[in-house]
């Protein structure tokens, strides 16, 4: 009986300390952005703490997200109040990332917006008036944005693709992060039900979290009083027996006792 009450409070104590574990803020780092509903980090994932799609991963104390067709991009910040999710392209090229990021298959679209643009491989340099894409081009090609709309295209070149991107190439905004906004609609969720991404991540994660562990404190007492309970009750019929085993060996001694002196009365008188 011991053993298995041991083994009942080691079980609460693990399910409480579950909950508490349950939908916590998380950050990669002490300068990361906050991670909180609808993101959650893989390694941590909880049904109802995130959604599919948001999951996010810790690397050398950096943030990242995971694009299925096109690979991992670094989490500068997340403004939860106005869904929008900043972006570094590690590998310092935004327009690659522009050129190949599905957006169709993920739950995000570009924050800003969008306009056709067409990427033009060319076999010689155009004039100054198209700005070229250092990090897409090499020795003998050379890679611009277009509008589509461009009534001709020069003959040195070949369309690549037309994608609906926020900007096209710049010398002046050509950083690792400009233009790589993302942003987020939750369609499955009412704004009365989610006023705001950090009241959904406290309601579930903290507020049912603590009332789970209420009642299973309150399971654990109760569970306790009844075993209290069986253990005294088998304590006193235990006793009950004992006694009663006692006066039943009384009265067997006493029967005997007086079966022998009516034995031995008898035979005086015989003689």
């Amino acid at each position: 009986m011991d053993s298995a009450i041991f083994l009942f409070l080691s079980t609460m104590f693990l399910s409480i300390k579950g909950l508490e574990a349950n939908c916590q803020t998380l950050k990669c780092a002490d300068a990361a952005p906050d991670i909180l509903f609808p993101f959650q980090e893989s390694s941590q994932q909880q049904p109802h703490c995130g959604l599919p799609g948001f999951e996010l991963s810790c690397r050398v104390n950096t943030t990242m997200i995971h694009f299925p067709n096109y690979g991992k991009l670094v989490v500068k910040s997340i403004s939860y109040d106005i869904r929008k999710l900043d972006l570094l392209d590690p590998k310092n090229c935004v327009h690659e990332v522009f050129l190949n990021l599905n957006l169709s298959v993920t739950p995000f679209q570009y924050y800003y917006t969008v306009k056709n643009y067409t990427y033009l491989n060319c076999s010689t340099q155009l004039s100054s008036s198209f700005a070229e894409i250092p990090c897409l081009s090499g020795f003998k090609h050379h890679v611009y944005t277009v509008e589509s709309s461009l009534p001709v295209i020069p003959v040195s070149c070949i369309p690549i693709k037309t994608v609906a991107i926020p900007f096209s190439f710049s010398p002046y905004l050509a950083d690792n992060s400009f233009g790589l906004g993302l942003t987020w609609s939750l369609p499955q969720y009412e704004d009365s039900e989610i006023p705001d991404s950090s009241i959904k991540n406290s309601i579930i994660g903290d507020v049912s979290a603590e009332f789970l562990k209420v009642l299973l404190c309150i399971l654990a007492v109760a569970m306790l009083v009844i075993i209290k309970m069986y253990q005294a009750k088998t304590l006193d019929v235990q006793i009950e027996n004992e006694n009663l085993n006692e006066v039943l060996t009384y009265c067997k001694t006493q029967e005997n006792r007086q079966s022998s002196r009516s034995m031995q009365s008898a035979e005086e008188r015989r003689v």
